[in-house]
């Protein structure tokens, strides 16, 4: 399995970049914004998703954990194979999906290209389930939860890891610092002793 690529951007295109690693060019398909974010020349460390079927393997890659644990979830659900999870991170940032997971919005997920009204419903119902979002303050933009959340996942914990944490530290009046704070402690209580 190839977990992350490290090394210069020899190309890319509208679909897909080659990183050049160590004199081998590793074709690697990813989402939109990743690639706008490419230069030639520029040196990338991409995390990466090797999929392998009978004819091809395809590597997907990703800015953050986040957007590749979010592919792998959308590969999960019914129907949704490595092309269509790439669309909707084309079109979706990991947040932004979740908002639209938690309040059932249909017609948002219609807006990526591939999918219908039936599909979109499918999705929202399967992934409901599969990214644990709750309809709380944490999925709207702008309140103090989502605050919180944006802080922790820009220090790296993954969704999986803040799951039950937010919940703990949402106090009234508290704030976003103290309730960062609090997640901290949280999150570091769960990480296992070092020997």
């Amino acid at each position: 399995m190839i977990a992350s690529l490290t090394g210069e951007v020899a190309e890319v295109s509208p679909v897909a970049a080659v990183v050049d690693v160590a004199g081998v060019g590793y074709l690697v398909h990813a989402p939109a914004p990743v690639l706008a974010g490419l230069g030639r020349g520029q040196q990338v460390r991409l995390l990466t998703h090797l999929v392998v079927r009978e004819d091809s393997m395809t590597l997907y890659g990703f800015r953050t954990s986040d957007q590749r644990e979010l592919f792998q979830t959308l590969m999960g659900v019914t129907g949704v194979g490595p092309k269509l999870a790439l669309a909707v991170l084309s079109v979706f940032e990991p947040m932004a999906l979740r908002q639209a997971v938690a309040a059932g919005d249909v017609d948002a997920l219609t807006s990526v290209p591939g999918v219908g009204r039936r599909g979109a419903q499918r999705m929202l119902l399967e992934l409901r389930d599969r990214l644990d979002v709750v309809i709380d303050g944490s999925a709207v933009p702008g309140s103090a939860l989502a605050e919180v959340r944006g802080a922790l996942t820009g220090l790296g914990y993954t969704p999986s890891e803040l799951r039950g944490i937010l919940e703990n530290v949402a106090v009234p009046g508290a704030s976003v610092e103290d309730m960062v704070r609090a997640a901290l402690q949280q999150l570091a209580g769960r990480e296992p002793a070092k020997a």
